[in-house]
Parts: structure tokens; C-alpha cells; sequence
């Protein structure tokens, strides 16, 4: 850890980091899936789901942001190399050779939903820790993720 005049007692900042470069991983993990997405889907709808993956990977590489920069303001580091991100995103690897816009909108869903279900624990782990700021970055970046998940499911008429 860093120094820092944080006031949050250094094991609780430490536990912070923790989750928080857990799910920077993954965030990177998702960005680069839905950048997959987007150069690769074809079919009915292209040019909606094209610029909606485009626009939903922009989002994410922001919630990246916030989620470093808290890990940082911690007194942490920000562990966001692809290596890291590669080794110790939690997220199901994206199919490769997906080509449908169905199939790509039915991978990105799922995960955007497993990233918003982990943010969700993180926002409890972090609070129950006694980290309400770290607990509302993830609550912010989960409403994020929510809305996204949305919109991609109104392509595949769920609801």
C-alpha cells in the first residue's frame, strides 16, 4: 500500500483494494468481450447492435476508471494490465468465432449479468467491511452495468 492521510483503518483499505482489483479484471475482461462483440456481429439489426456494443464497451472502460481510481485513492495500485486482467478476471471466456447477432447479444447479457451479479456482493462486502464510499462506487457502477443489461436484452425480447 501506499501512503496516504486516508483516514479508513489500512486493513480495511487493503480489503477494499482487494475486491476492487477483482473487479477491475473483470471489467477489463468485459470491455475487451464487448469490443469482441462489436467487430464481430453481422446479421438482422447489425448497425443498432454494432453501435450499441460500441457504446456499452465506452461505458464500461469508464466504470474501469472509477473502480482504479478508487483503488488508487485507497492507497492501493490499480492492477489493470491485460496479464492481470487475463489471469484473474472471474468472467466466462467469450465464445470466439461467434458471428450472429443473436449469439453475440446472448453472450454480452450474460456477461454484463455476471459482472453486475459480482458488483452486487462487492457492494455488500465493501460496506459490511466499513467501506461505504468503496460500497457506492460499486453501487454507481452496478446501476451502470444494470441499465446496459437492459438494453441488450430488449434486443433479444426478453421482458
Amino acid at each position: 500500500m501506499h501512503t496516504t492521510r486516508n483516514t479508513l483503518p489500512l486493513a480495511i483499505r487493503e480489503a477494499s483494494v482487494a475486491v476492487l482489483n477483482r473487479h477491475l479484471a473483470a471489467a477489463i475482461d468485459l470491455h475487451a468481450q464487448i469490443k469482441q462483440a462489436h467487430w464481430n456481429v453481422v446479421g438482422p439489426g447489425f448497425i443498432a447492435v454494432h453501435e450499441l456494443f460500441d457504446a456499452i464497451a465506452g461505458l464500461v472502460e469508464d466504470q474501469s476508471d472509477l473502480i482504479a481510481e478508487r483503488a488508487r485513492t485507497l492507497g492501493g495500485t490499480a492492477q489493470g494490465t491485460i496479464q492481470v486482467a487475463s489471469t484473474h478476471s472471474f468472467l466466462v471466456p467469450y465464445p470466439l468465432g461467434v458471428a450472429d447477432t443473436k449469439e453475440h447479444l446472448f453472450a454480452v447479457a450474460g456477461a454484463l449479468a455476471a459482472f453486475e451479479q459480482s458488483v452486487r456482493e462487492a457492494i455488500d462486502a465493501t460496506a459490511a467491511g466499513g467501506d461505504a464510499e468503496t460500497s457506492d462506487i460499486f453501487t454507481e457502477v452496478g446501476r451502470a452495468i444494470a441499465k446496459q443489461l437492459w438494453f441488450v436484452e430488449a434486443h433479444l425480447g426478453a421482458g
